[in-house]
């Protein structure tokens, strides 16, 4: 229970009839709080009772008991064919695993990476390390040897799983550093399939007894952070973390996780299974027993096929990849002559979007005639071609990592996708809030989740507390896990505002607060992401601290800038030889000049320099989930920075 405000007002949340939603789960709004007249704190019920006993290793025997021909995963071979799992057939397959781990001399508390791609293996992995009582230790594959190297010191993992031959070879070196690590394992080599044949002579007992000895509380994961600022630290999440997390989410998004009327749901995950949104997904998608697939590439030579073959009803994404669908949907109209059909159609599903959140939220009365005839005339031309591109079926998505913004997400909700915004960190094991079915509210990124209390302190950081967040974390120097929270509340670092009915909306992050020589204290987020969508802008990093104004460091989306030479009748050049051209930065400085409607003139993008190379994971700029290092790219790009100041 959280500790009320002094001089606060409660309004109590009111719940909407059963029978609104034929006989779906009721929708619960948030209990809020308010402090001189804004609201401070919202808070939802749980809608899923807390796990007593068990954890997420029973998972896939539960499933095989009580409905062994359900399909619970499609794996993907090689050769891009899929194959069918069932729940018994997954249980078994987690069965000889975790018992080739066990002959292997693992014991329970032990801790094994894995390095992989977001592959059916790590999901194996996964429930086949908890069924032997181990803790699992994600590393990303784009990790350097350094990275890895200290992530595997400070977990003290006694195993890794890699999932090739070269990241294997890579670490190699670095093994006598690492004291605690007996075992390397290759995912292509076969090595797991190696592990199954070496638990025949375990006993399924042995399992059930390693099973018996896990409860809520039982250490299930360290995930480590992406470290945007200092050295990554390593999140201890339990087994009830997660119950918590999934078994409220199921109940919350019930038309990702629930079938109706005979229909078939299903799960793409083509994020990194590394990251705890990826993996929270995996684990709620085994829990309700919805058909899962995993697609390790995200190229769209790789991706378009397996969204073809997979044919998901809901995706897993970040607002980046939406960004790129509807930017290269927009290029190829414009390449066949039909760029203002496009428009047109782009308009009328903002509108459509925008009217069905004002008929669910009660402020309209939802889209009228006339727009109902508009966007049944561009489905087939526009949002069919677009929803074909994900694979045919798609209704919903997941969209986390950062703000995706109103007029995108208003567009996708016209398409006919619904977009579902969550925020949450590693600390929360995924989501803290998502938009309520039925009743979002567009550039906002919904209510608590289930369970959730949200609180806006003083200086505007949002506070979490719930039975989702971490145990503390992970120092191998203080014996064990160190606590997070103060008082039941865990500081985000991140800034943000309730409204009147408790939807959260981001507004920046408070170690990356510009502060300019005047004293203006300007929140780079919302600029950037809106630049961000812009078809000619990949990144954008907004610099000012101490200094008279605001600038904007660009880097050039590649396939953007080639489609823009073409349709202007120029020849393709890299994006480098770009620097300088008068007319791209004319087409920038008009992108800036509607960005800075946004804003005050004090909190404006004054000035900006196009760099020659993009912002990338490997050199460095970018974490695995896409955020700015905002400390890297100030070091190495310093000398435009000071030039956006002194010339």
């Amino acid at each position: 229970m959280s500790t009320p405000y002094p001089n606060t007002s409660v309004s109590s949340g009111a719940t909407v009839s059963a029978t609104d939603y034929d006989g779906l789960p009721v929708l619960v709004e948030p209990e809020t709080r308010r402090l001189d007249g804004a609201v401070r704190e919202a808070y939802v019920p749980p809608f899923a009772p807390p796990v007593k006993h068990g954890s997420l290793a029973d998972l896939p025997f539960d499933n095989a008991e009580a409905a062994p021909g359900a399909i619970v995963l499609s794996r993907r071979f090689a050769d891009g064919s899929w194959t069918d799992v069932t729940a018994e057939e997954f249980a078994g397959q987690v069965l000889s695993v975790a018992k080739g781990m066990i002959a292997e001399g693992l014991v329970p508390g032990d801790r094994i990476a894995v390095m992989a791609r977001t592959t059916y293996e790590w999901t194996l992995l996964d429930f086949a390390a908890w069924a032997a009582g181990l803790v699992t230790v994600p590393v990303y594959p784009t990790s350097s040897v350094f990275q890895t190297r200290w992530i595997l010191h400070d977990s003290g993992a006694k195993a890794l799983v890699t999932e090739t031959a070269g990241e294997a070879a890579a670490i190699a070196p670095e093994l006598e550093r690492i004291p605690d690590l007996r075992h390397l394992w290759v995912i292509e080599k076969g090595h797991v399939e190696r592990l199954a044949e070496l638990g025949d002579q375990v006993p399924d007992g042995e399992v059930g007894v390693r099973r018996g000895m896990l409860g809520p509380d039982t250490l299930a994961t360290l995930i480590y952070t992406s470290g945007t600022t200092g050295r990554p630290k390593g999140c201890a999440l339990s087994h009830g973390n997660f119950f918590a997390e999934v078994d409220n989410a199921v109940e919350l998004l019930y038309p990702i996780f629930k079938a109706k009327s005979g229909e078939e749901v299903s799960v793409l995950l083509f994020l990194p299974m590394s990251h705890v949104f990826g993996r929270m997904v995996a684990i709620a998608c085994v829990r309700a027993r919805v058909r899962l697939g995993h697609a390790p590439s995200l190229k769209a030579e790789d991706l378009l096929p397996d969204l073809a073959a997979f044919r998901p009803t809901c995706l897993l994404t970040i607002p980046y990849m939406l960004e790129k669908i509807y930017n290269s949907a927009r290029a190829k109209a414009e390449t066949g002559g039909r760029v203002a059909a496009f428009d047109r159609a782009s308009t009328v599903a903002v509108r459509y979007g925008e009217a069905l959140e004002a008929r669910q939220t009660g402020t309209g009365g939802g889209p009228g005639r006339a727009l109902k005839t508009a966007r049944s005339f561009y489905d087939p031309l526009v949002y069919r071609r677009i929803r074909s591109a994900m694979g045919g079926k798609v209704k919903y998505a997941i969209c986390g990592g950062s703000p995706l913004g109103r007029r995108l997400a208003a567009f996708y909700a016209g398409a006919g996708i619904e977009i579902f915004e969550g925020y949450g960190l590693t600390e929360t094991t995924g989501a803290s809030t998502v938009t309520p079915p039925l009743k979002p509210r567009l550039g906002t990124v919904g209510w608590p989740l289930p369970g959730t209390r949200v609180r806006i302190a003083a200086d505007g950081e949002i506070l979490i507390a719930g039975d989702h967040v971490l145990r503390g974390y992970w120092d191998p120097q203080a014996g064990g896990v160190v606590p997070a929270t103060r008082d039941g509340w865990l500081p985000t670092g991140d800034l943000g505002e309730l409204d009147d009915e408790g939807y959260l909306t981001i507004t920046g992050r408070k170690k990356e607060l510009l502060i300019t020589a005047g004293g203006k204290s300007v929140a780079p987020a919302p600029l950037e992401n809106w630049l961000r969508q812009h078809p000619l802008i990949s990144q954008c990093m907004l610099v000012g601290d101490a200094r008279p104004y605001v600038a904007a460091l660009i880097t050039l989306d590649p396939d953007g800038i080639t489609h823009w030479r073409q349709m202007n009748g120029k020849h393709p050049v890299p994006p480098e030889l770009l620097v300088g051209d008068p007319e791209l930065e004319a087409v920038l400085q008009r992108a800036l000049d509607e960005a800075n409607k946004l804003v005050s003139r004090p909190e404006s993008i004054r000035r900006f320099a196009v760099l020659p190379v993009d912002f990338t994971e490997v050199a460095g700029h970018l974490t695995p989930s896409m955020k700015l290092r905002r400390q890297q790219i100030m070091q190495d790009f310093a000398a435009e920075v000071e030039g956006l100041y002194t010339r």
